[in-house]
């Protein structure tokens, strides 16, 4: 057993965190436990939250994605969601070099890796010397809040999303994962994205405002949603309408519409996109603390 496991110790690495560590792959019994480590910081880990919302247990996924955690004598110390992408949870930098190993080991292409900037970075750096190539990194994505009502009037042109105007929101949203990473959410083929748009506009999470013609003059959605905690996603404005300053005015009934789920409202947002802070500051958002993305 010892011989399957050692190359995922962090005691094969010199550093203070090394000694009787162990990563292994959580199941149904380490629910619990991977619910309490999450909820030390309910909005940097509001995705995992989201996501025992609502399968209920902390074991393998019928797609395949799967929660690396990370075990100090048998105590769950740290974590991280391994699947399309990977999401660290309350994992110490010092923890990256086992728990990458053991994501390398899975044989898996990563898409990205996202959450708090300094156990990503750390992910980065390790999984670089495995072979894993990032095309881009963005170090510095400040994580924002907002606990209360919007600072400026919300837009009433906002609306839910209907599945009667799924046509119309599914370009809107691969315009944006375009713009946002660079290549069309459709490249392996159309059917997974589309039952994620599908799903938030069932779900109640899709926010659009559709112009007379029908033409989709700004999105969001509502991507990760606990009790405590809703995380903004997929902020697009419609670049016919851009720089009119209407981008407050819908994040404010944004946040209305999400204050009606959870008293705290979470996004984080490209560093060097002064113009979206500034928006979002505007409205009542304070920065909290910092994300980073790996673009693989």
């Amino acid at each position: 057993m010892l011989s399957r496991v050692a190359p995922w110790l962090a005691s094969h690495k010199e550093g203070p965190a090394s000694a009787g560590v162990l990563v292994r792959t959580l199941g149904g019994a380490d629910t619990p436990a991977l619910r309490c480590l999450a909820l030390q910081d309910p909005v940097a880990n509001v995705f995992i939250l989201a996501h025992l919302r609502a399968a209920g247990t902390a074991g393998p996924t019928s797609g395949g994605a799967s929660v690396l955690g990370v075990f100090d004598d048998g105590i769950l110390v740290g974590a991280c969601w391994t699947g399309a992408n990977l999401v660290p949870i309350q994992l110490d930098p010092s923890y990256a070099g086992p728990v990458a190993a053991a994501a390398n080991s899975a044989g898996r292409r990563y898409a990205s890796a996202f959450g708090p900037a300094e156990p990503v970075l750390a992910l980065h750096a390790e999984l670089e010397e495995l072979g894993h190539a990032a095309h881009e990194v963005r170090s510095e994505q400040p994580l924002m809040t907002i606990a209360g009502p919007p600072s400026v009037e919300p837009n009433q042109d906002l609306t839910l999303g209907r599945l009667a105007d799924f046509d119309r929101i599914l370009p809107a949203c691969a315009a944006m994962f375009e713009e946002e990473v660079g290549y069309s959410p459709f490249l392996g083929g159309r059917e997974f994205y589309s039952r994620r748009v599908e799903g938030l506009i069932r779900q109640g999470h899709s926010l659009v405002h559709l112009n007379s013609a029908g033409e989709v003059v700004f999105k969001a959605e509502l991507g990760a949603v606990t009790a405590e905690v809703t995380q903004i996603q997929g902020v697009w404005m419609n670049p016919l309408y851009r720089g009119q300053g209407l981008s407050a005015g819908y994040m404010a009934a944004v946040v209305e519409q999400a204050r009606k789920i959870a008293p705290v409202t979470s996004l984080y947002v490209n560093g060097f996109n002064s113009r979206a802070r500034a928006s979002y500051q505007r409205v009542g958002f304070c920065e909290v603390g910092t994300f980073a993305t790996v673009l693989f």
